[in-house]
């Protein structure tokens, strides 16, 4: 089973990228979060690696968060590999845990391949996770700092649903500006 790979790009697009690691090249499915994200020349990779009776596939990340997003939404029935890249292409994990927190069922059929049904079964099946993809993010310094930012305004008697909405809409990775910009939000929700 392969988890990962470090390597030279030496090609890519949006929605794979092929990574030559000691003259073995291996072609990786990438959200395009991570596409974004590349660097032009050496990979560290995380990777999920998808065995079929037709075909062996490798789904990178370079966000380990991502990959346990990508992990735990191919579990539901009826999302494969490739809904779960379209929901990481679409969100980053904090905005999808943002979705989840907010039960926002348009939010998840804004991405493609997701109905009505589909987006339902997502959101319950989910619940809960959105807390487990915040946690996975803290290592960041800045989703530490939204994470922080959060207990700070819940502290100051904030409803969750409103202050990740706020948050969401903010930038920085300090705690006093998130709260700060935060405020400034709420004021008008």
């Amino acid at each position: 089973m392969i988890v990962g790979l470090n390597g030279r790009v030496k090609y890519k697009e949006p929605s794979f990228v092929h990574i030559d690691v000691h003259g073995v090249i291996y072609e990786v499915f990438i959200s395009l979060q991570s596409f974004s994200a590349l660097p032009k020349d050496n990979i560290e990779i995380f990777i999920t690696h998808i065995i079929r009776e037709d075909a062996q596939l490798l789904f990178g990340f370079l966000d380990i968060s991502e990959k346990k997003m990508f992990a735990r939404l191919i579990k539901i029935n009826g999302v494969g590999p490739k809904v779960a890249m379209a929901i990481c292409s679409t969100y980053t994990p904090s905005q999808f845990a943002t979705v989840i927190n907010n039960k926002d069922i348009n939010g998840v059929k804004k991405v493609p391949g997701i109905g009505p049904k589909s987006a339902g079964r997502i959101l319950v099946e989910l619940n809960g996770f959105d807390a487990e993809i915040l946690s996975s993010e803290n290592s960041n310094p800045s989703s530490l700092a939204f994470s922080e930012a959060s207990e700070a305004l819940e502290a100051l008697g904030f409803k969750k649903d409103k202050i990740s909405k706020a948050l969401s809409a903010c930038e920085g990775d300090d705690t006093a500006l998130l709260v700060k910009g935060a405020l400034k939000l709420l004021q008008t929700l």
